[in-house]
């Protein structure tokens, strides 16, 4: 019945969104480059180079903005505005047309490109919503496919016109793409399902999908024959956080898999941490034209990882063990890594498969690393601010695995972008082992307190040194790195919510759950009070479990609610439905008990959120 439910859902959301999502409009207009800040950080985070490598073109998150560079020069000949936090580029096979997914703003933006003289003009966009990250185009370049995380679909639109053909149902946070050289299958890195959908794209549905608890699924790499997809991802295996857990990958380590394309079957994996020298946060990656060597970046230890393809000792559920095997680890033929500092992303290979290119967001450049010299041959710089500011500093320290022991894992790891992740953990944080909890959100953390689920951390500075030297068993922060820690968490805000009309104002169904959520029926406002639908304050809701060291919970703030994989503290609910018809129901809250009409109506509220 659950299933049903969720699935009803699912498909009342689907019918909301296709109200919401407007028609694509060619009279959409971006700002001119000229209002572009010159000094203010780029912090590029995908990359597309041509066919024939003259230009490469930037996706900057920093700025909104797409850079054209000409290759041998390394000039930045043009950069125009595409949308807020842009996070993935797309090239039509004639270089002639470019999209790019605008993450915050919720659109896909075309642009018409000559490949000639490098100029780039805004052609036209669509409003799709729901955070579109991952990006695909068709081999023959009539439709293109976009990853629309908070919805779990995969939107399929036509080209040029980008008229919205379908969603596909993909599953929960997809956010990165691969479609196979014949662009019959779409592989999908569902990061809430913890594994990888395959979908097929004619038929327009989702084939199967390989879940095998992974977290923060990165860049997607199909085979040339098809059969497998490749892409870097990292594993928490539940174990207390110890200094000894933590050594020996048994709390959280990274791994690069691969999946079978064209029929369901067992992951296959490599571990990547070396013991003392871990790797954290793998998050670009790519196959060689050739197919003979595989890189990996490395975002939270800033390198580069490189394999040679052959011999790779790939395993299914029974490996990949806990550390990087042996004869890898031995032999610098097979395996290497090169530093490259900053935070690189995305990479690209070029054609002749001797170096690779990255994009580095904390360097604010693209750097092209040279294989054979095993190291960064040039450093392309696409604009920075004239200091590094203390939020800066702050999400630098964020994103930093080696302010872990033995650098295996940062504060992203966990908190995806500032965000939460797919599973519960136990990090703890409420007094005892064994206790697993929902990882909180950061967005808006600074202004939400008291923190932790039970709200017994009144001291934010003080949380975020436990955080460091407790649960990361990291190095003793200065106060200095707390003041940026904490104005980098200043930054954090959730995204526009796609279940509002355009105007952003609430439709019927959420008007009508507004007001029982102000109401006395269900009284959801006695705990989650406007602007941050939260208080200051512990309640005993008859959630807790014996054994708690605390009792009682800091409700949690309600903002993007809709955005999820698991609710309450333990995670023990996987749709707001459920939460509000079982386990935290209206009625047993001192309100009364909701009509099915009225429990979708706040459902819609919440999501409005």
């Amino acid at each position: 019945m659950r299933q049903i439910a969720t699935l009803l859902l699912m498909l009342a959301g689907f019918w909301m969104t296709s109200k919401l999502t407007p028609s694509p409009r060619t009279d959409d207009r971006l700002p001119e480059s000229s209002s572009i800040p010159e000094k203010k950080d780029r912090s590029p985070v995908d990359l597309v180079l041509t066919i024939d490598e003259r230009w490469l073109l930037t996706a900057n998150q920093g700025t909104g903005t797409v850079s054209v560079v000409e290759t041998a020069s390394g000039k930045v000949v043009a950069e125009v505005p595409c949308g807020e936090k842009p996070q993935a580029l797309a090239l039509t096979a004639d270089n002639r047309l470019l999209l790019v997914s605008n993450t915050w703003s919720g659109d896909v933006a075309a642009f018409r490109f000559d490949p000639d003289n490098g100029a780039l003009q805004p052609d036209r966009k669509v409003h799709l919503g729901f955070e579109p990250r991952g990006l695909a185009i068709s081999p023959n370049g009539r439709e293109a496919y976009v990853a629309l995380t908070t919805e779990g679909t995969v939107a399929v639109l036509s080209l040029p016109d980008l008229t919205v053909q379908a969603r596909i149902e993909a599953g929960r946070w997809p956010r990165y793409l691969a479609l196979s050289p014949d662009g019959t299958r779409l592989a999908v890195g569902c990061n809430g399902d913890g594994g990888v959908a395959v979908l097929d794209v004619f038929q327009r549905k989702k084939l199967f999908l390989e879940d095998f608890f992974g977290l923060n699924l990165g860049q997607m790499h199909i085979s040339r024959d098809g059969q497998y997809v490749y892409f870097p991802w990292m594993v928490y295996r539940q174990n207390p956080i110890t200094p000894r857990n933590i050594q020996i990958g048994w709390v959280l380590a990274s791994r690069i898999a691969r999946v079978r394309m064209d029929e369901k079957a067992r992951r296959e994996a490599i571990a990547l941490d070396p013991q003392g020298q871990a790797v954290s946060d793998p998050h670009g990656l790519a196959l060689s034209p050739d197919e003979k060597w595989l890189v990996c970046a490395a975002s939270g230890t800033h390198e580069l990882l490189v394999f040679r393809v052959e011999g790779l000792p790939f395993v299914d559920y029974g490996g990949p063990g806990d550390h990087i095997d042996v004869l890898l680890l031995q032999d610098q033929e097979r395996f290497f890594r090169i530093p490259l500092g900053g935070r690189p992303v995305f990479v690209r290979f070029s054609r002749d498969g001797r170096h690779v290119y990255v994009a580095n967001y904390f360097e604010n450049a693209i750097q092209i690393v040279d294989l054979h010299e095993r190291k960064v041959a040039r450093s392309i710089p696409l604009g920075s601010a004239s200091e590094i500011s203390l939020a800066r500093q702050g999400e630098m320290i964020f994103y930093d695995g080696r302010r872990s022991l033995d650098q295996w894992y940062s504060c992203h790891s966990c908190h995806y972008e500032g965000h939460t992740n797919s599973v519960t953990m136990d990090t703890r944080n409420d007094g005892r082992f064994g206790n697993y909890k929902v990882v909180l959100s950061l967005r808006n953390v600074t202004r939400t307190g008291p923190w932790t689920w039970h709200g017994w951390q009144k001291d934010l500075r003080a949380a975020m040194r436990k955080s460091l030297t407790e649960t990361m068993l990291g190095p003793q922060p200065t106060e200095r790195d707390i003041d940026a820690i904490i104005a980098f968490l200043e930054t954090l805000t959730p995204p526009p919510n796609p279940y509002r009309l355009p105007d952003g104002s609430l439709t019927e169904a959420a008007k009508r759950g507004e007001a029982l959520f102000h109401g006395e029926k269900a009284n959801c406002v006695r705990c989650h009070k406007p602007p941050l639908f939260t208080d200051d304050k512990v309640h005993d809701v008859g959630l807790g479990v014996p054994g708690d060291a605390y009792r009682g919970f800091n409700p949690p703030s309600l903002l993007g609610v809709y955005d999820r994989v698991h609710y309450l503290h333990d995670g023990r609910a996987a749709s707001l439905e459920e939460v509000l018809k079982k386990h935290h129901t209206p009625e047993s809250l001192n309100g009364q008990e909701l009509a099915p009409q009225e429990l979708n109506d706040l459902i819609a509220y919440l999501r409005s959120l």
